[in-house]
């Protein structure tokens, strides 16, 4: 069973969704807002998708500017950003695929095809 983490009004969400429901894929859905992840599942969604933690940030949401995200990450700690985004759903890239073995962040089609079966 594979976690997914959306936002409902999220473009990219919905292209994700429609592509898990035409390849009929089954998932456990969660709003990024309402059941935002914990720190402890973001640290496991990290270590699974091979990504820098700077790619688990929505880089272009008003929150990340508005908490001017950019610089201040620079200076902060592993264990700091993952509260940060424990935090604050809308500042996480979405939508986020988790499986036992590995973790998506943001949707392209190329990769989830390759990984999602």
């Amino acid at each position: 069973m594979y976690t997914l983490y959306y936002y409902p009004a999220c473009g990219t969400c919905k292209k994700a969704l429609k592509w898990l429901d035409n390849q009929d894929i089954k998932v456990s859905l969660k709003h990024i807002v309402e059941e935002t992840p914990s720190i402890d599942c973001l640290k496991e969604a990290y270590e699974k998708s091979g990504l820098t933690l700077n790619k688990f940030f929505n880089t272009s949401g008003k929150k990340y500017r508005e908490l001017n995200m950019k610089e201040r990450q620079k200076e902060m700690s592993e264990e700091a950003i993952l509260a940060l985004l424990a935090s604050e759903g809308m500042l996480i890239k979405r939508p986020i695929l988790i499986a036992d073995d590995f973790a998506l962040v943001g949707f392209k089609e190329d990769q989830w095809a390759e990984k999602v079966k």
